[in-house]
């Protein structure tokens, strides 16, 4: 290996384990309750809707295919086949900031159509928090992201090896992850079961 390839593997290792011990750490503050609220919501729903946007909404699409795997009525927002949000169902949305418009003004929609609101944001503070029904808390970025570059290099916070939302979007999966684990034991629903509803037009 050359000491470039050698560099380029250190840099991808050091970000791996940045990010996975931010997701480490997060699991430690992620409330109890809010989890208990989002998974009765989930297995009580007429119909489950899931939204974001960007990379956000690729980890919402992620989620869907596993409620999918589970029988559970699971739809994505935009898609044509998505069918018109009511009364007893459940809009997921899972948004960083918490501000993106178009996310916001379509969990309004949501709501005001009767469905109940989860959020999934790392601010609690945030427009899309506000209106929602129940809202979980992943962290994403720290406030040391907003520091000078150079500062965080002497500072050693390394925090531009995951750049933009990547660590709100990976600890976000992650815990969605675990969100289908509790589901499949609440279900009942092994993954044999899982693999029996896996597309097989790939």
């Amino acid at each position: 290996m050359s000491e470039d390839e050698s560099k380029a593997t250190r840099s991808v290792r050091l970000a791996m384990k940045m990010i996975g011990t931010h997701i480490i750490k997060t699991a430690e503050t992620v409330q109890d309750a809010k989890v208990d609220e989002m998974i009765d919501q989930i297995l009580h729903a007429k119909k489950i809707f899931v939204m974001g946007a960007g990379r956000s909404g690729l980890v919402g699409r992620a989620f869907a295919m596993r409620l999918m795997h589970l029988d559970l009525p699971v739809f994505v927002v935009g898609e044509t086949v998505t069918p018109a949000i009511e009364d007893g169902d459940v809009l997921i949305t899972i948004s960083g900031s918490g501000e993106t418009k178009s996310v916001v003004e379509l969990a309004m929609v949501g709501k005001q159509c009767g469905a109940k609101l989860i959020s999934i944001v790392s601010n609690p503070s945030s427009s899309l928090a506000k209106v929602s029904d129940i809202v979980v808390e992943v962290k994403g970025r720290s406030k040391a992201e907003k520091i000078d570059y150079l500062e965080r290099q002497v500072r050693g916070e390394h925090y531009t090896l995951a750049p933009l939302g990547t660590l709100f979007e990976t600890t976000s999966l992650v815990f969605l992850d675990g969100v289908i684990s509790e589901l499949m034991k609440v279900t009942k629903r092994d993954e044999t079961y899982l693999r029996l509803r896996h597309t097989s037009l790939e």
